[in-house]
């Protein structure tokens, strides 16, 4: 059996005095982990992974959801199938 699996970067673009919640509560969405944060440029590079495309996108429009994120870049995004042997 094959499985799904997708990848792809952010660049969040964050209120300065923001970036530490943003950057906690980001880290809290399924998937989702904060590679980098900058408090004095308001950037985060988020690294986000999923097993479904519709999964990835959600977790996007969460990101884009977050209070305090200005604006949101995907930069990267790879899509693979993963075998998995049987027993």
């Amino acid at each position: 059996m094959e499985t799904l699996w997708q990848v792809c970067s952010l660049v969040v673009q964050a209120k300065n005095q923001r970036v530490p919640e943003v950057s906690k509560t980001l880290s809290g969405l399924p998937g989702c982990e904060v590679a980098v944060s900058d408090v004095t440029s308001g950037n985060l590079v988020v690294v986000v992974e999923a097993t479904e495309s519709q999964m990835l996108l959600d977790t996007i429009e969460s990101v884009r959801n977050v209070e305090g994120v200005l604006a949101v870049s995907l930069v990267y995004h790879q899509q693979d199938e993963q075998g998995e042997e049987a027993p």
